[in-house]
């Protein structure tokens, strides 16, 4: 029988760091870099930059067209990477998403006039291309507030981050680090269902 496992997520411009985690005191087992951007091929990393002095109709499109490159690539990573835990004998049963402040954003003209908003507007793009492959993939979603990370995970639980990284070898930066918490309480919250 297929040990659980659950994959966190860490949002950047184009691209996630992916951490998969198993066990009641979860060990790291997988890291992968998810690209949510054809890199120089069809386009920027940066949608909302990119759109910004195009007609507003033309804007738009040029965003939409972007989410819906950056969920699909979203979608076959994860799909690969929930393969690929399967042959090592682990079920992924869910995932763990890191958000922002969570405000919500104003209409497209007010984002493109104001460059904060440009990389909100951005990191909100590439959370829900995940937000999607995860739905895509059947896989249930459980989301925390970056900054509510570590208060709803105790000190003791840093630590063990911390020193997941001997185990899974480097690079094990703060992505990394804060991946796997939510991998962590991504498998608590599916444990305790």
């Amino acid at each position: 029988m297929p040990s659980p496992a659950a994959i966190g997520f860490r949002a950047h411009s184009g691209w996630a760091a992916a951490v998969a985690v198993v066990g009641e005191t979860p060990v790291a087992i997988m890291r992968r870099r998810i690209e949510m951007a054809d890199r120089g091929a069809a386009g920027p990393s940066q949608p909302y930059h990119a759109a910004v002095g195009l007609d507003i109709r033309e804007a738009g499109q040029l965003v939409r067209s972007h989410a819906a490159r950056a969920a699909a690539l979203a979608e076959t990573a994860l799909r690969g990477m929930v393969a690929d835990l399967r042959q090592l004998g682990h079920a992924v049963v869910g995932c763990g998403l890191l958000l922002a402040s969570g405000r919500p954003l104003p209409p497209l003209e007010k984002i493109l006039a104001s460059h904060p908003l440009l990389h909100t507007a951005e990191g909100e793009l590439f959370r829900d291309a995940l937000r999607a492959a995860c739905r895509e993939c059947g896989l249930p979603l459980t989301v925390v507030k970056e900054r509510e990370l570590f208060t709803r995970a105790s000190e003791r639980i840093e630590r063990h981050v911390a020193a997941m990284g001997k185990g899974i070898g480097p690079p094990w930066r703060q992505d990394e680090k804060f991946a796997a918490v939510a991998a962590w309480l991504a498998l608590a919250s599916i444990s305790s269902s």
